[in-house]
């Protein structure tokens, strides 16, 4: 569509308003004043506001806090609680065993426990004050490239006021075109300029795919007669029951402020059974005993699901490109034997400010400057952490006994284990035909109350996700008959299920099928982009400021 669009110049643009782009963001403001450079620094946000779009089950390692900003307890970092012990408990479908060993990367006491919205806003907060200029409800649309082709030169915003047939409405307002000689890109997993700069740019093509897990989280407001805070560990993990020994994934529960906790189960997208829904699982969790009696008489009080970038570090792409960084989980840039991506993703934004501030000095925004920052990456605890968990992934995707054979020898060998690398496989490559399978059957449906056992539909109200209803879908189906022609017989349509917020329903009317959508319900998780096994979905931006709205979680 041809617009005139307002062009705006900054030196720094940070695509993305998560704990990686605002510690990159502070710690770039830092360096500019120990160099007495004046800088001009951006963030563009597609959530309405800074941590409207933040959700994880959150335990903080502190250690890339404590190197950002050291006096944050004093400066009002929102902490909920710290860790005072770790439980680890394998679950049995009635029993539940608390192990007698927690895995070192598990160990988390004297961590903090945060609301990760919160955590994020406070953060914002700070760049601002910094100097840094925010602007959210500003979806980074598309990316902008020099007269090359190939060198990165900005971000290009999403229009506003488009309506549902792609023409502009009496409201319409084009988006902006800003530059920056240095772009970052922090979106989080599976960013969609992310996904378009790798493809045209080939950054993971010689490497290992990257792997997903989708998680669904609730705030649960206890009774005031709960006794959780009296708990020897306020900090629990489960693995086991009801995904069994051959899918990977596994329960959290954290205690926070206000009689609260924070609950929620992780799903590996490498399962096969195409009629698996992982918020089905995330249900039977709540409902094993061993939760039940935790949450009896509770409240959920927020809901919200996201996606995991878990491959470990043989899955990071090439982290830099002419013009361009990649930083945080878009990046693949997450611990997961220790279930934690917050400080890795800082600190991966903290050392991409260094190798910027050296490329704003010479300036030269070549990938031959700007790899510093992988250099530096390489030289630091983020890759001692990350490369120890190198082949976990691979290792957990293994079906049988065998899948505890290969985490023993990882384990005792600091990662290596028998193979290294270990192979993976892309998460729309592992589904198996359905057969005459077609209504995803779990067993009996979970029962829902309404209160502290709620369906999907709920669960997207208390995540107070609000979408503009007349604008193009942003859930791009590139071929509906396929949808109900081949992915329906072979599959048995399992957007209908991986989805958490029901967006996907297969409808029948007269003998013919159709695939509906509900692009308003959507979460911006991203499985379906993920899980497709025909890749078939593609998610792109919605309207500005479209989305959750997370508060607590």
């Amino acid at each position: 569509m041809a617009a005139d669009r307002e062009s705006i110049e900054f030196d720094v643009l940070f695509v993305g308003g998560g704990p990686a782009c605002l510690a990159g963001a502070i710690r770039l403001m830092q360096l500019a004043q120990e160099n007495a450079v004046e800088l001009e620094v951006a963030v563009i946000e597609k959530g309405a506001e800074i941590g409207s779009h933040g959700i994880s089950g959150a335990v903080l390692n502190p250690l890339a806090l404590n190197e950002l900003i050291p006096d944050f307890a004093d400066r009002g970092c929102p902490v909920e609680q710290t860790v005072n012990g770790d439980g680890f408990y394998f679950l049995t479908r009635h029993k539940a065993y608390r192990m007698p060993i927690v895995p070192r990367q598990m160990h988390n006491t004297g961590f903090l426990i945060i609301s990760l919205a919160r955590f994020t806003r406070w953060l914002g907060e700070l760049a601002e004050e910094a100097g840094v200029n925010i602007f959210p409800g500003f979806p980074g649309q598309e990316i902008l490239y020099g007269a090359d082709g190939r060198t990165v030169v900005g971000v290009r915003t999403g229009d506003k006021g488009i309506g549902p047939d792609g023409q502009p409405k009496g409201n319409y307002e084009p988006g902006i075109d800003i530059h920056a000689k240095v772009t970052v890109l922090g979106e989080g997993a599976r960013g969609s300029l992310t996904k378009a700069l790798d493809e045209k740019r080939g950054l993971s093509h010689s490497h290992m795919p990257q792997v997903y897990e989708t998680g669904i989280k609730e705030v649960i407001q206890l009774p005031e007669n709960s006794d959780f805070s009296s708990r020897a560990e306020n900090d629990i993990h489960t693995l086991g029951y009801p995904l069994g020994f051959d899918v990977p994934g596994g329960g959290f529960i954290y205690q926070m402020k206000d009689n609260r906790i924070a609950l929620g189960y992780l799903t590996a997208l490498c399962y096969d059974d195409p009629g698996l829904d992982p918020y089905d699982m995330f249900m039977r969790f709540k409902r094993h005993p061993f939760v039940a009696e935790i949450i009896t008489g509770g409240k959920v009080i927020e809901q919200g699901a996201r996606t995991v970038s878990t491959g470990g570090y043989y899955s990071m792409p090439q982290l830099a490109t002419d013009g361009a960084v990649l930083i945080g989980g878009g990046a693949g840039i997450h611990n997961t034997p220790a279930l934690k991506g917050i400080h890795v993703g800082m600190k991966s934004g903290m050392l991409a400010a260094e190798a910027i501030m050296a490329a704003l000095q010479e300036e030269d925004y070549t990938r031959a400057t700007l790899d510093r920052y992988a250099a530096l990456l390489e030289a630091s605890w983020v890759k001692t952490e990350i490369y120890e968990g190198r082949n976990v992934a691979a290792a957990l995707s293994r079906r049988g006994f065998g899948k505890w054979i290969h985490l023993g020898a990882q384990y005792v060998t600091k990662g290596r284990g028998f193979q290294d690398p270990m192979a993976l496989e892309a998460d729309w490559q592992t589904l198996r035909p359905a057969g005459a399978r077609r209504d995803g059957d779990q067993g009996a449906k979970i029962e829902t109350d309404g209160t502290l056992y709620v369906d999907k539909l709920t669960g997207v109200y208390l995540s107070k996700t609000m979408h503009r209803e007349d604008q193009p879908c942003h859930l791009v189906v590139h071929d509906l008959d396929l949808c109900v022609n081949t992915c329906y017989p072979k599959f048995g349509s399992p957007c209908t299920r991986f989805c958490p917020a029901k967006v996907y329903e297969l409808e029948e009317d007269a003998g013919k099928r159709s695939l509906k959508i509900n692009p308003s319900n959507c979460l911006h998780c991203k499985t379906c982009d993920i899980k497709d096994p025909y890749r078939n979905i593609t998610w792109v931006c919605p309207e500005g400021e479209g989305g959750p709205g997370y508060t607590m979680a």
